[in-house]
């Protein structure tokens, strides 16, 4: 009988262990909170190497702004777009067709709100937008955002228009959540200081940043063991 070294053996599995990690691709999906610059995703990124899960790719056809240090920094955060405006031009479909990811993050709305469309026009989008979602990957894991709050005195009526959104979210996401393709709500409202977490009342500064990687990252890290 040929007998195998233990440390061999572990080694074998360690490089079985490795194959069998398949890269995750993950597209952070939204507008200026996303994008410009969206430096919670660099946070967020280091967290995820830091906890040893690195087989990630962020994708998008934005590029990583400066965040103070190098990140996988890809992403679709568009600046001032709507939820109802990307239905309505259907750019969803090309990004996702050039991204190919297997989670999608999405924190997306703000503008509508801001705009007053109203709050059923916006979950519709969304729900447009996860059937978009899956036509391009029928397991796609989807986390869905409650949107960050935004100073009272800012667009007059907007912090009451993201709180009900926020309620709607909470109602709609099981009803669209599916076993292949799961919806997991993020709750970045609660514990979210306009004063103290944000620039200008509505973008996150560096504290407000820490907190949305700090809610994005069980969520999201749960989500890439379920695909790799």
């Amino acid at each position: 009988m040929v007998k195998i070294n233990a440390a061999v053996t572990l080694g074998l599995l360690g490089i079985v262990n490795q194959a069998a990690a398949v890269t995750v691709k993950i597209m952070p999906f939204g507008a200026s909170i996303v994008g410009a610059p969206g430096c919670w995703r660099a946070i967020l990124y280091k967290k995820l190497q830091g906890a040893g899960i690195t087989n990630t790719d962020f994708v998008g056809s934005n590029k990583a702004p400066d965040c103070g240090f190098p990140y996988d920094g890809e992403n679709e955060g568009h600046a001032g777009f709507l939820a109802t405006g990307i239905v309505k031009d259907n750019q969803l479909p090309g990004w996702l067709n050039a991204a190919k990811p297997d989670v999608v993050m999405m924190h997306l709305g703000t503008n509508d709100v801001i705009q007053k469309k109203p709050t059923q026009d916006i979950i519709k989008a969304y729900s447009t937008l996860v059937d978009q979602m899956r036509a391009s990957k029928p397991d796609i894991k989807i986390l869905v955002s409650q949107l960050i709050p935004i100073d009272p005195n800012k667009f007059s009526g907007a912090q009451q228009g993201i709180i009900d959104l926020n309620e709607a979210i909470v109602s709609w996401a099981p009803t669209k959540s599916t076993r292949a393709s799961p919806i997991t709500i993020v709750d970045n409202f609660s514990g979210f200081n306009t004063t103290t977490d944000t620039t200008d009342g509505e973008h996150p500064n560096d504290k407000g940043n820490q907190k949305l990687a700090d809610k994005f990252y069980p969520p999201l890290s749960e989500a890439i063991k379920s695909v790799s």
